[in-house]
């Protein structure tokens, strides 16, 4: 069977592009192939990283240890008291003197770069066109222009014109894969698409974006449409005989905004496993038919006001051990420790609150020497206070699948909260005892366990990471906490003090 030729297409998204370099360990891991990469808007960065020789895995840790904030750089006193106006809230300085070394952008490589070809696109405001820039031709000042967004950076003048931010022409340039001859289109769209309309200037302005962006898009997809209908119809176009076939990774819900990121209300690596995890969903059910060139493929669900927080958790853990407090002890006494890295996310708060089950999901990634460092999982499972055949014990679930070595593993732990002294509090509250089963669920053997730990210091560090998601309003934000914690803090109450007597 003929391997079809492929084009990545690396959508915008802002800084929160960092889940496209989990999609990309996804895919590699997958052992996909492509000959061509094209990058808009934010997703140029990651396609500057790809042409300067970093593997996904380089990549990913690029991303986890880059500071956000050095996006962020102010233009000289004088240019804010210009008599002209304002030009830009920020220039370009933090980028490329911090932002874009750290990550491991190289001109000279992407220039050089030979064994994968690539394609930058930005906006000439000139001439009011977009222009794809091959990589052999890129320059410092067009990689800066393909991020600059009016308001926020100035435009850079290239060669007597105005250069921007492809954006607002296109978020992701498919013909330029057709036109090289792709067979299959794999696109990493980043950008939001729901029905909701937000109040305020920057959901707006984000909103004007998601307009273009989406609609750049569709746009194209009619293009393709017609192609293919006359390939159906028994038409030869410009050489091909079979139709163009799509495939497109995006998250669930819309991802969080740059402000969040930058204010450190989620972080590179959850971003990085909310990627690889989407990813991975969509690689283990697409078809070889791929997915229809409609509007809907990069609908989204709408958001609704939720809650999130990061726990870190840590313990002796054992291979070969069927019992937790033994792979405990064997671990420990073997230095053998097991760290779990989670981002615990509540997508719909009242639902949360009235469910029995109290649901949420988990983005983590798990650090344990005998299978590998920084794990990404492939899905998550978090259940608060649920309910067990015990009226007086409850569990705080944690379940983690993930792979390593070319196998599946599940860990499936849980925190026993039983009716007794408030003296137990603590200890029950950060006590997962885990299991580790073979394969994708806990159907398959137990093949490793331990007691994983909250330490004082991980509790600090988690608490103000604690907040509400998709807020409307400061006041919404603080309601959210109140309730979330008023609901934990409500549970325990009832379990070690109201039950115990005290």
């Amino acid at each position: 069977m003929t391997t079809p030729k492929r084009s990545l297409i690396l959508a915008g998204g802002g800084m929160r592009v960092a889940y496209q370099a989990g999609v990309l360990k996804a895919l590699a891991e997958a052992g996909l192939e492509f000959d061509h990469v094209d990058g808009s808007s934010g997703g140029t960065i990651n396609l500057a990283m790809m042409l300067s020789g970093l593997t996904p895995d380089e990549m990913i840790d690029r991303w986890e240890s880059l500071d956000v904030h050095q996006f962020a750089a102010l233009m000289p006193f004088a240019n804010y008291t210009s008599p002209k106006g304002l030009e830009a809230l920020g220039d370009a300085s933090g980028i490329v003197d911090h932002v874009f070394p750290h990550l491991g952008i190289d001109m000279d490589k992407i220039r050089s770069c030979r064994t994968l070809a690539g394609t930058f696109n930005v906006c000439n405001f000139t001439h009011k066109t977009s222009e794809v820039i091959p990589n052999s031709d890129m320059t410092m000042d067009f990689l800066v222009a393909g991020v600059s967004l009016p308001i926020f950076t100035p435009a850079v003048a290239i060669g007597g014109c105005l250069y921007l931010d492809a954006v607002w022409i296109r978020d992701a340039n498919l013909m330029e894969g057709v036109c090289r001859g792709a067979d299959e289109l794999w696109v990493v769209w980043c950008i939001g698409n729901t029905g909701e309309y937000h109040d305020g200037v920057f959901r707006q302005y984000v909103h004007m974006i998601e307009i273009a962006a989406n609609g750049a898009l569709f746009k194209e997809f009619d293009e393709i449409n017609d192609i293919n209908m006359r390939i159906r119809n028994g038409e030869t176009v410009n050489g091909r005989t079979t139709p163009i076939r799509l495939h497109l990774i995006r998250p669930q819900f819309p991802l969080p905004l740059d402000p969040d990121f930058y204010l450190g209300r989620i972080d590179a690596a959850t971003l990085v496993g909310m990627g690889y995890a989407d990813a991975k969903k969509y690689m283990a059910t697409r078809s070889d038919e791929g997915l229809p060139f409609s509007p809907e493929v990069t609908r989204m669900t709408n958001e609704t006001l939720g809650f999130t927080f990061r726990e870190q958790m840590a313990g002796g853990f054992a291979l070969g051990e069927t019992d937790p407090q033994t792979g405990e002890k064997v671990g420990h006494d073997a230095g053998n420790v097991f760290t779990m890295h989670a981002t615990i996310e509540i997508e719909d708060l009242n639902r949360f609150l009235t469910d029995v089950e109290h649901p949420g999901s988990i983005v983590g990634r798990i650090d344990f020497v005998p299978l590998g460092l920084n794990i990404p999982s492939t899905k998550g499972i978090f259940n608060l206070f649920s309910p067990t055949d015990d009226p007086t014990t409850k569990y705080m679930v944690y379940e983690l699948a993930f792979e390593a070595n070319g196998e599946s593993y599940y860990l499936a732990g849980k925190k026993i909260v039983k009716d007794g002294p408030a003296t137990e509090l603590w200890k029950a509250t950060t006590t997962l005892y885990a299991e580790l089963y073979q394969g994708n669920d806990k159907s398959g053997p137990i093949v490793g366990a331990g007691i994983l730990s909250l330490g004082m210091i991980q509790l600090l560090e988690m608490i103000p990471t604690m907040h509400a998601t998709n807020a409307t309003s400061p006041e919404q934000a603080a309601d959210a906490l109140a309730r979330f914690g008023g609901f934990f803090l409500g549970e325990l109450w009832e379990t070690y003090v109201k039950k115990a007597g005290v």
